[in-house]
């Protein structure tokens, strides 16, 4: 499985953010700006949760089985295999989604003198922290369930 690049994510979110920022600019000269739910910021934090705590957990099983104890639970595999995509979608979709509010919230900057527009930026401004910590979180449940390298196969001999 291929590996999240940073690269890859940002580009993500400065795509979809002047995107979005352009889309909100003729949306509002065409008539009313569309919402930036209150329930974003909260269903993006509740993924980064899930993330961190699926990583954690992952991380201290793979510790107890690494020092042997006789109570240690072993990692399922396919468990890990599940969780490693999960976390690379929603890191995917977060940074699209954290871009799009963005781009949003960079709009709505020009009118924060109209008290519903400054509560809709500052819900944008939660919702694209709330995207980055499911990132950060996605980046740690990936360095957590990586596999050791193996060996170089120019360094090690052939089996005769």
């Amino acid at each position: 499985m291929k590996q999240l690049r940073i690269r890859t994510l940002v580009g993500l979110f400065v795509v979809a953010g002047v995107l979005s920022w352009a889309g909100a600019r003729l949306w509002d000269s065409l008539g009313t700006l569309p919402k930036v739910p209150l329930a974003a910021p909260i269903v993006l934090a509740v993924i980064a949760v899930v993330l961190l705590a699926t990583a954690l957990s992952i991380r201290s099983r793979l510790r107890a089985q690494r020092e042997r104890r006789p109570e240690a639970k072993g990692v399922d595999p396919m468990m890990a295999a599940r969780a490693l995509v999960f976390g690379q979608a929603s890191a995917l979709v977060a940074a699209l989604v954290a871009g799009m509010y963005g781009g949003t919230g960079v709009f709505l900057l020009e009118s924060l003198d109209v008290p519903a527009r400054r509560d809709q930026a500052i819900y944008a401004a939660f919702s694209v922290l709330a995207g980055i910590a499911v990132v950060a979180a996605a980046i740690f449940l990936e360095r957590i369930c990586k596999l050791p390298e193996d060996e170089d196969p120019e360094s090690a001999e052939p089996a005769s």
